[in-house]
């Protein structure tokens, strides 16, 4: 096998991946509907809900063909019952976009907004609740990121699902930049749904995204509003279960790239993974505090994937320069998603440890030094 010129990628996603990955796509045409296709992704579905330790008798999952957003689109307008109402914890760009979705389908609901830079106060969350119940609105979910990762922030999760339980809702968590690297349990978070894409935690190839849930919730919603042809969880769950197919045609190699992927999750284990990711993150930090960077959140509220750093108070700052020369060298940096704060992203996600990041910070120094900005870094607070 002839090995691929290697970037390492520390933008949130698509990852770095594996050759092995890379090579798993180089196979035989095959029409998306012989048998021998359809075998796949059986074994490939229970194995994306044993990553979030669900039991497969209660918990499923249902393939897309689609970027991350597209779970979103799914399981926010197929999961909302008539006479119900959504409603969405806004703390970030990603859970800003599940409310446009909601806008764009006209469907009614509730948003408990916190400062993007904050750890959520979950009694936001409870008196809203409480509010809605006395206004005679009735939630049918309660949709909250589990990572955002325009910033690093991590949502506390758990005592927001037991929030949404405790007052007869189901917890929808977009998990796309958490699941298979922050380790995960359906159970003890109270999680009723999650999602996820191929290019992300388990370093598989951009195309294919699921939503892992409950199977009787899936089931009920069969009864259920319907608002999209393309994206709705019942229709595409259903046919899985009667052909072990996709409704519509599938992406072929990136379900074989995918395939290869999960056989390395497992190969890795969770904690090994998780351990790896950490390592990255320590290597990323100590850059950070090195060079005088100052990161737009607190460490102690953030993921662990994810740091959002400030641009220098330097007029020889110039982060396209500074992108540019670190490309050119095999290193993708990215920009943030903070309105009106210059930022950008170091991100420890993807086939890389902490050699890679000790290569990428001597590479950074060399561009910040090209573009005659000051080390340390200047920051006027």
């Amino acid at each position: 096998m002839q090995e691929v010129k290697r970037n390492i990628l520390l933008n949130p996603g698509p990852s770095t991946t594996t050759d092995t990955v890379k090579y798993a796509q180089i196979v035989p045409d095959i029409c998306p509907r012989e048998k021998e296709f359809a075998g796949i992704m059986a074994p490939m579905r229970d194995d994306l809900v044993k990553i979030v330790h669900g039991d497969t008798k209660e918990y499923t999952s249902v393939l897309f063909c689609g970027s991350g957003t597209i779970c979103i689109d799914i399981t926010l307008n197929s999961l909302l019952d008539k006479g119900k109402k959504a409603m969405v914890v806004k703390n970030g760009s990603y859970s800003s976009r599940a409310c446009e979705v909601l806008e764009y389908y006209g469907l009614p609901f509730i948003k408990v907004e916190s400062p993007v830079d904050e750890a959520l106060d979950v009694s936001l969350v409870e008196e809203a609740l409480k509010k809605a119940a006395a206004d005679g609105d009735e939630i049918g979910y309660i949709y909250m990121t589990h990572h955002e990762t325009g910033t690093g922030l991590l949502n506390p999760i758990r005592e927001v699902g037991a929030l949404a339980h405790k007052y007869g809702a189901f917890f929808i968590t977009d998990t796309t930049s958490s699941y298979a690297m922050i380790p995960i349990n359906v159970y003890d978070d109270n999680i009723d749904f999650c999602m996820a894409s191929a290019q992300k935690g388990i370093m598989g190839m951009t195309g294919l995204s699921y939503v892992v849930g409950r199977r009787d919730i899936i089931e009920k919603s069969k009864d259920f509003p319907t608002h999209s042809y393309y994206c709705n969880l019942y229709r595409q769950y259903a046919y899985f279960e009667e052909t072990g197919e996709m409704n519509f045609t599938p992406p072929v190699q990136t379900i074989y790239a995918a395939r290869q992927a999960l056989k390395e999750y497992w190969e890795e284990g969770e904690t090994a993974k998780w351990e790896r990711h950490t390592r990255v993150m320590n290597a990323l930090r100590k850059g950070i505090d090195e060079l005088g960077l100052k990161e737009a959140l607190p460490r102690d509220i953030q993921s662990g994937l994810v740091a959002a750093v400030r641009y220098p108070d330097d007029e020889k700052w110039d982060f396209e320069k500074i992108h540019d020369y670190c490309y050119e060298r095999g290193f993708t940096i990215y920009p943030g998603k903070m309105q009106g704060r210059g930022t950008f992203r170091l991100c420890a996600l993807g086939a890389i440890d902490e050699e890679d990041i000790r290569a990428f910070w001597k590479v950074f120094e060399d561009a910040m030094k090209d573009a005659g900005a000051a080390i340390p870094a200047v920051y006027k607070d």
